[in-house]
């Protein structure tokens, strides 16, 4: 898949997708949306793709958030293509896949950028990479998830700051509160989230889907009273122990080689 709006590239069994508004910091309108969301269903959907990397066009930023330039939101009209409200803003936010997904955030990641950067699993941020929720300054509130997201992935009142007062932060700043997994120069970024995403796909895929659904099921619910988080630990364990990946990984491990996944 390849448009105007939104690139996709297969790289071996890595996606990586590219929001491609440059001349907009990568401003999320209709059309992005609508493409945003389709290329993670073909990524979702093609078992040949095991990572996604995701990034935005050019050396200035990542995603400015939504385009307020846009004449439907200057109306107050939505920018929500019909039929992918499912997806969420930018078709990502609310479209969860059980493959993993990074953020390579190449500049400016503000807004809905910094809620797009939050959906994903994984965040490798250039030494230029800013953050913000600065919704608050113009009447508004991050309601793409930045207000669900980021107090579960940093301390609360650190998130309540930046919430709260909406100034933007570095990726230094926010590598220190673990927001990030790594901050590189700007000029390797794709270069290490590309390699990050194939050191993932090297690992077995049934077992990285089923990590991934475990972590994200079991957040939220009690781990031992009542032990619901336990109850979806072994749902999934009962499906990979004893596949064929499973006793394929065992026997590599016992030859001494490397495995050859057959995703069943």
């Amino acid at each position: 898949m390849s448009s105007s709006a939104v690139l996709f590239e297969r790289r071996g069994k890595v996606a990586l997708i590219t929001i491609n508004r440059p001349e907009a910091l990568n401003a999320i309108n209709m059309q992005v949306w609508n493409e945003l969301g389709h290329a993670f269903d073909d990524f979702a959907e093609d078992p040949n793709l095991l990572c996604a990397v995701l990034t935005g066009a050019g050396d200035r930023s990542f995603c400015a958030g939504a385009d307020l330039k846009e004449k439907a939101v200057s109306k107050g009209e939505s920018i929500i293509p019909e039929g992918c409200e499912k997806w969420g803003f930018a078709g990502i936010v609310q479209h969860y896949m059980n493959k993993p997904i990074i953020a390579a955030v190449n500049g400016l990641a503000l807004g809905g950028g910094t809620e797009i950067a939050l959906a994903c699993d994984l965040i490798v941020a250039s030494e230029k990479a800013t953050f913000g929720l600065p919704e608050v300054k113009i009447g508004l509130i991050a309601g793409a998830g930045g207000l669900l997201r980021l107090p579960r992935q940093i301390p609360l009142k650190v998130a309540m700051e930046y919430i709260l007062v909406g100034d933007t932060f570095s990726a230094e700043e926010v590598e220190h509160w673990g927001l990030v997994n790594r901050v590189v120069p700007h000029e390797q970024l794709l270069e290490e989230a590309l390699a990050l995403a194939e050191r993932i796909t090297e690992n077995a895929p049934l077992a990285i889907r089923a990590s991934k659904d475990i972590v994200y099921r079991g957040l939220d619910v009690a781990l031992d009273h009542p032990d619901e988080a336990w109850a979806i630990n072994q749902k999934y364990l009962q499906q990979v122990i004893g596949n064929e990946d499973s006793m394929e990984g065992i026997k590599a491990f016992i030859e001494k080689r490397k495995p050859v996944w057959q995703g069943r």
